[in-house]
């Protein structure tokens, strides 16, 4: 019955090590599970946030997926929009990660908001002065575009395509996706810019304040900005990691490669944007209020927060993935290209845990000292749990949909395969 699920011309391997597998994930997924509903039950008391850390572990790690997940909305748009036809070979797997990614933001989202049964209120009673309202809607209705592209893959499923229905509707959905890529990316940007957006307004934390044009201060571009720079990294190194897993060759390295390339030159312009807001800021906005660069690197406790983090972030996880990749050389070296997207996600979840983390932890007060936070277990269950849920998802979508169009071709089965 299983081998009649697989997609035709692929091989996948027995299924009694692949429900060995799913339990091992399983097990950690049901650790993420109890820790939830001990949150749902006891109240936020049961996480170590307090009245200096309103957002903590869990917005870090929403940022950062949603972040990550950029790269269904960016690979949708070069596909469908600026016709870059050889990423359809990648695009099933980038939408794929993306509902991984969204749908996990949104399981955060329901975790921290301590009473889930009243997550609706934010949109039946919208406060429509609140950038996080904005988010809330365009977060939700991505999540849709996502789920609408994620459903023609599984009625391409080898069993569920008999039926002339699916078959039909698939291909109908198929035709018309270029609109949801359309769609998805106006929603991407307007969720992506107002979550930088959030810490770029609030004039009480200067490490977060920024200036800007209007009312969108230089952080609503740069998440946007870098959520397309990284997303697609995001991707590239979920996919070499599925081929290692896998032991097979997936994707063609032409389309790696076109991908990666436009990664690069994004993650260029970004990187010098980064520069010029942090030089900006550090010599202009934070002097206006009364703050030298060094008073947010210095004087905390275990230097958790010392220069090496702006370094790390700028340079080790900026500008040189940026250079490596628009290096064709690096792009076509297996390991080099697997370093240059791993500094460059890494380089987004860091932007991410200093304007959520860094951000809070600063003294903005003469009598003030360092805020410090540690998340309590349940925290760190529920932030893992999303992780586990996508290993899951990312392996029965593997195993019974025909997500890589290129596999059987770079596989070809022996003689007498299915």
């Amino acid at each position: 019955m299983d081998s009649a699920l697989i997609p035709k011309g692929v091989e996948r391997c027995p299924l009694g090590r692949f429900l060995a597998f799913i339990a091992i994930v399983g097990a950690v997924l049901l650790w993420g599970v109890v820790a939830m509903f001990l949150i749902y039950i006891k109240g936020l008391n049961q996480t170590n946030m307090n009245n200096a850390y309103g957002f903590a572990l869990w917005i870090w790690a929403d940022l950062a997926v949603i972040a990550l997940g950029g790269g269904a909305f960016f690979t949708g748009l070069l596909r469908y929009i600026f016709g870059k036809a050889e990423l359809k070979n990648i695009i099933n797997y980038a939408v794929l990660i993306g509902f991984v990614c969204y749908s996990s933001a949104l399981l955060i989202l329901a975790i921290d908001v301590g009473q889930p049964l009243r997550a609706w209120f934010i949109f039946w009673h919208a406060n429509v002065h609140s950038m996080l309202t904005e988010v809330a809607f365009c977060l939700t209705c991505y999540f849709g575009v996502l789920t609408i592209e994620y459903i023609p893959l599984i009625l391409e499923n080898r069993q569920i395509e008999r039926i002339s229905f699916f078959r039909h509707l698939a291909h109908n959905m198929h035709g018309i996706m270029a609109v949801f890529a359309a769609t998805g990316a106006f929603l991407s940007f307007f969720h992506q810019g107002s979550l930088g957006g959030v810490s770029g307004v609030l004039y009480g934390r200067p490490f977060g304040f920024r200036s800007g044009i209007g009312i969108w201060p230089w952080t609503f571009f740069l998440y946007t900005w870098s959520a397309a720079a990284c997303g697609p990294c995001f991707t590239i190194l979920v996919t070499r990691i599925t081929e290692m897993a896998t032991r097979k060759k997936l994707v063609k390295d032409e389309v790696i490669d076109l991908l990666a390339k436009i990664a690069g030159w994004m993650l260029v312009t970004y990187i010098a944007a980064k520069i010029v807001d942090t030089v900006y800021w550090a010599a202009v906005t934070a002097p206006a209020m009364g703050f030298t660069l060094m008073d947010f690197y210095t004087n905390n406790p275990g230097s958790a927060y010392g220069l090496w983090i702006l370094i790390a972030e700028v340079g080790l996880c900026g500008v040189l993935p940026a250079l490596m990749l628009i290096a064709p050389s690096v792009r076509r070296n297996a390991r080099l290209l697997f370093l240059a997207v791993l500094l460059a996600v890494l380089g987004a979840c860091l932007n991410r845990w200093v304007m959520i983390l860094q951000m809070q932890a600063v003294p903005v007060l003469p009598f003030e000292r360092w805020f410090t936070y540690f998340p309590s277990w349940q925290e760190i269950a529920t932030t893992i749990l999303p992780v586990a849920y996508g290993i899951i998802l990312i392996a029965f979508s593997y195993r019974y949909l025909p997500i890589f169009p290129q596999e059987a071709e770079l596989n070809p089965l022996p003689e007498g395969g299915r």
